[in-house]
């Protein structure tokens, strides 16, 4: 490098020709080069291989000023220094391997001296060990070769007498069944047997053949015998292989031997119960699964008869893999005979640990077969039977508790409340049948079985579409029991529908109560339970059913609670009409005597009521009801209607007055402010039974508007329309429209009747005491 324009030094550029030159660069290239790229030289083309110091010192005197260069003198000056010394550094890690290299050298020049004449001595001593060996190799030479020969003929002679003595060694052999050591001895004579056994040892020969005969004989039978385990068979195989005898026509045999001793290893179940004095606990008692403790000694006898027969028949893999998928689809076609019954979870999942466990063991021993992937399609198929079974028990014991409805009702003279007893087994059937399953299934769920894994997510989604088809299932057997459909197969429901007129009202009443229970108190339970524990899932698509929807299943059963109520009213009230139509059908009311008392029709009527008043009280709530009175309702303290037949004109002799009356009646319906009579059917006992007296009352009323009356039937109606007036008012809420619909009973009576003439009220008072009496003192008598 130069400073201030003043030329490099001799020493530098021979040094760095030196350096162009072992690098083969051509210096003179290199100055062209560089004279051509003069104009693009920048200041960090020092590290180039084309730089050029002095283009480089104009070049940073042109671009930097004075304090720019000290500064880069500074630089450079560390830059060189830190050159020097790893330069430095360097040289002196050379010389140092220099200094050991030849330390080394020097140590082996100083082991070296002497060796030669070591090597001289050795080589004297091996020379005299080896003449001396020559000499006792050749005076003992002619001994050798005759104890040789000794030996050889020895061994010559053991052979022969072992040949000779074969048979009678066979013999013992048969006689205590060592057939392997009889099969190694034959085959150990077979060279010899071929090289002389026509000649020398043709006896020998002949009655070793007869012993082999027997060995294969009894080698055959043993490989067919029942008695015999599966390893003895194979080993029986193995022997006959070895005497050449054509193991392949048995093999089919053997095989469908193996085929048969499948049996011994599928699953047997068996059912411990335990004596219940209560036949209905009895019923519902868990099986328990009897698994025979020899299971897993003929499971590995038949994993140690495939690994033999592998080895024995290499082309029997087909054969095999289609025995040990047979066994598996065995075990889990047992398993799904058995879940038609009632069984346990914890039963289930030891019957499939079970059938893991052998999956297992066989894949061990043949792989091919891919048993753990061929059991998740089976296994598929069981957990979803137990699934589907489980709802479906659960769907029969609720129906059970329901049916028991009939039994109660005959054995109401005995207990109180029967219907209110049929309702809470019920809800208990629901609810605790419910978190039982959802119980099992987490146990399902939770089990750290490799096939159970496997079907997590689909045993989620299976338990969400089963409790949506649950309830769906449920609200058909529901509509099923009260005879409202005969749309669902005897063979999916073992509860067959109960004919309209066989049906028990109170059967109604609680599937009504129940429905509504379900609605409010099981689904928000299952909902939480669901969420909590089985949420995830959805691995099936919609296609194969919605998951569990509690908003679409709460409006179901509230719709279906609604239809129950309103079938229950139409049961009650049906049944009154049918006492209605024989009552004004039987009789001539042209031709009716005067009323003497308060007809039976009256007093069955009541029975009803009092009858839906009996069931009700028993499931429904009281509610915050109101009387109506007359007072309270609109247009009935005005009735037109009601009126005139309550004051003194009805004691008017004269029909020409009491036909004016009812042209009163009928104006006045032009001016009278409208009574609603029938109203939304709440779940309450007031408002049941006021609508079934209401629908019974306006039965009666079209069943008068049908009939021409005399006077005497019309104060048949008058009488029994007036008792009812006194005796069903403290059994309704609504009084007004109670009174309505009698008044419009006795309106019509008259409006049909060819000569409306009321009863006096002396005598309507005393015939309605008369009655009030004699069912007082009936209700004595039968207290």
């Amino acid at each position: 490098m130069a400073v201030d324009g003043v030329p490099l030094d001799d020493k530098a550029k021979k040094m760095r020709d030196l350096l162009a030159s072992f690098y083969s660069t051509d210096h003179t290239s290199s100055s062209n080069s560089s004279s051509a790229s003069s104009k693009y030289a920048t200041l960090d083309a020092i590290n180039t291989p084309s730089f050029d110091p002095d283009q480089y010192m104009n070049l940073l005197v042109q671009k930097s000023n004075l304090e720019m260069l000290l500064q880069r003198h500074v630089e450079m000056a560390a830059e060189i220094k830190n050159l020097d010394t790893d330069l430095q550094m360097l040289v002196y890690e050379n010389y140092n391997k220099f200094i050991s290299a030849t330390e080394t050298i020097k140590r082996m020049k100083n082991n070296i001296v002497g060796m030669e004449a070591n090597m001289e001595q050795l080589l004297e001593k091996i020379l005299s060990v080896q003449s001396r060996s020559d000499g006792v190799n050749t005076s003992l030479f002619e001994k050798r070769e005759h104890i040789e020969k000794l030996h050889r003929t020895r061994n010559l002679l053991r052979k022969v007498q072992f040949i000779y003595d074969l048979p009678e060694r066979l013999g013992k052999c048969i006689k205590s069944e060592a057939y392997a050591e009889a099969v190694r001895f034959y085959t150990g004579a077979m060279p010899i047997f071929k090289a002389y056994g026509d000649s020398s040892f043709q006896e020998c020969k002949k009655a070793s053949e007869e012993a082999v005969a027997i060995i294969i004989k009894n080698l055959q039978g043993k490989l067919f015998s029942d008695s015999e385990s599966i390893q003895a068979r194979a080993e029986s195989v193995m022997l006959l292989k070895q005497l050449d005898f054509p193991v392949d026509s048995l093999k089919e045999q053997l095989l469908e031997k193996l085929e048969q001793s499948l049996s011994d290893l599928q699953l047997k179940f068996g059912v411990v119960s335990e004596s219940s004095p209560n036949p209905d606990e009895s019923a519902k008692q868990e099986s328990t699964v009897s698994i025979p403790a020899s299971h897993e000694v003929s499971t590995r006898e038949f994993v140690e008869a495939i690994r033999a027969y592998r080895i024995i028949f290499p082309d029997s893999e087909m054969q095999l893999i289609k025995l040990s998928r047979d066994l598996v689809a065995k075990h889990f076609y047992t398993i799904q005979q058995h879940i038609k019954q009632q069984i346990s979870s914890v039963d289930f999942l030891g019957s499939l640990r079970l059938i893991w466990a052998d999956v297992l063991l066989m894949d061990e021993v043949l792989p091919e077969a891919s048993l753990p992937e061929f059991s998740v399609e089976p296994a598929n198929l069981a957990v979803k039977q137990y699934i589907d079974n489980a709802f479906s028990h659960l769907l029969q014991d609720i129906s059970d508790s329901l049916m028991k409805v009939q039994i109660r009702q005959r054995e109401t003279a005995t207990e109180d409340h029967p219907l209110k007893v049929v309702l809470e087994a019920s809800k208990k059937a629901v609810i605790q049948g419910s978190m039982g399953v959802l119980l099992d299934f987490r146990q399902l769920l939770d089990d750290s079985l490799g096939l159970l894994l496997r079907l997590r997510d689909l045993l989620i989604d299976w338990v969400q579409e089963g409790f949506q088809g649950f309830f769906r299932m449920l609200y058909d057997r529901f509509l099923l029991i009260s005879g409202r459909t005969n749309l669902i197969s005897h063979d999916q429901v073992s509860t067959e529908g109960i004919p309209g007129d066989k049906i028990v009202a109170g059967l109604v009443l609680v599937l009504a109560q129940l429905s509504a229970f379900i609605e409010q108190n099981a689904i928000p339970r299952i909902t939480e339970e669901i969420a909590a524990s089985f949420s995830g899932g959805g691995t099936r698509g919609y296609e194969h059913g919605p998951a569990f929807i509690p908003a679409e299943v709460c409006r179901i059963f509230r719709s279906a609670g609604e239809k129950f109520l309103h079938l229950y009213i139409n049961i009650k009230t049906q049944k009154v009409s049918v006492l209605l139509r024989k009552r004004f059908t039987t009789p001539n009311w042209i031709k009716h005597k005067e009323p003497r008392e308060v007809h039976m029709f009256v007093d069955l009527f009541l029975q009803e009521v009092e009858g839906a008043r009996s069931e009700v009280r028993q499931i429904l709530p009281e509610g915050a009801s109101r009387k109506h009175r007359r007072t309270e309702s609109n247009g009935s303290t005005g009735s037109s209607r009601s009126n005139p037949l309550r004051d003194d004109k009805l004691t008017r002799s004269n029909t020409q007055k009491a036909r004016s009356q009812l042209l009163e009646t009928h104006l006045a319906k032009l001016f009278k402010q409208k009574l609603e009579i029938f109203t939304k059917v709440e779940s309450t006992q007031d408002s049941v039974v006021t609508t079934i007296v209401k629908l019974c009352l306006k039965s009666l009323l079209e069943f008068v508007r049908l009939q021409t009356f005399n006077r005497s039937g019309f104060q048949q109606i008058q009488l029994d329309v007036q008792f009812l007036r006194t005796t069903v008012k403290d059994a309704v809420e609504d009084e007004a429209a109670i009174d309505f619909l009698l008044d419009e009973v006795v309106v019509a009576a008259a409006e049909r009747c060819l000569d409306p003439i009321p009863l006096e009220p002396p005598i309507l008072d005393r015939l309605i005491q008369a009655k009030l009496e004699k069912t007082r003192e009936q209700k004595l008598v039968s207290s």
